[in-house]
């Protein structure tokens, strides 16, 4: 498979929870901007977020009912001109996601480009809504969504050789499932909340097969700023397990 390197980097607890009310307490505010530094040690052209993820942080939340489109779209690839050499890759099978701009700029990280991944479910009119912004977009599957067939494009299309997936926990499985994710970084941070509601690093959704347990090998340890850690590792191969 022509795909990107692709490292799972996400900030969790000591109970392994990458979200909550640990994230507020002072403790976690060294670990937080670590998480944020090692993000260039990655070089990643891309960095991939879930519906939820995106909704929460990147979007403008969801879209209401939209209005009907005189135009019917082909559920085709739709690579937009773009000036700037980051993406944003927002999973949104369906296509939910409100919008007011083609790029996301956040504070200390590159203008990124915006990339819609959809299933051919999604609708005619949300089509056009993506039009109208001028909003890239690629099919990845019929109803659900194909991870591998994902990367492929992301690649081929967007010449993206180096992929971010940071969370959620059932987008960061999704890869997983598949054995998609090369390398797992974790930022630890110093602190528990027992919380039973919040999402863990990885969580299986109940229509995936089940499967044998992903291993990892560790590749790095490094003791950071307020008594957080980060850890590298790397999926072993068939060969090794």
């Amino acid at each position: 498979m022509n795909k990107p390197y692709v490292v799972c980097h996400m900030l969790t607890s000591l109970d392994g929870k990458i979200d909550g009310a640990f994230m507020a307490a002072p403790e976690c505010a060294p670990a937080l901007a670590s998480y944020g530094n090692l993000r260039e040690f990655y070089e990643c052209q891309a960095t991939l977020y879930g519906t939820v993820t995106m909704a929460g942080s990147y979007s403008d939340g969801l879209t209401g009912k939209l209005p009907v489109s005189e135009i019917t779209y082909p559920k085709e690839d739709y690579i937009a001109a773009s000036d700037v050499a980051h993406y944003i890759v927002s999973v949104d099978p369906k296509g939910a996601l409100e919008w007011k701009s083609n790029y996301i700029e956040k504070r200390n990280r590159p203008k990124a480009h915006v990339i819609e991944v959809l299933t051919e479910a999604v609708s005619n009119d949300y089509l056009a809504y993506l039009h109208k912004f001028d909003i890239s977009y690629i099919f990845a599957g019929k109803e659900q969504l194909n991870c591998g067939f994902l990367l492929e494009k992301l690649h081929s299309l967007f010449f993206i050789d180096r992929l971010m997936i940071a969370g959620g926990g059932f987008m960061n499985w999704s890869f997983l499932q598949n054995d998609l994710i090369d390398e797992l970084s974790l930022v630890i941070a110093p602190v528990a909340d027992g919380n039973t509601t919040s999402v863990s690093i990885f969580e299986k959704s109940e229509f995936l097969p089940s499967r044998m347990p992903a291993a990892f090998r560790l590749e790095e340890i490094k003791k950071l700023e307020g008594d957080s850690l980060w850890l590298r590792y790397m999926l072993k191969s068939s060969e090794e397990i």
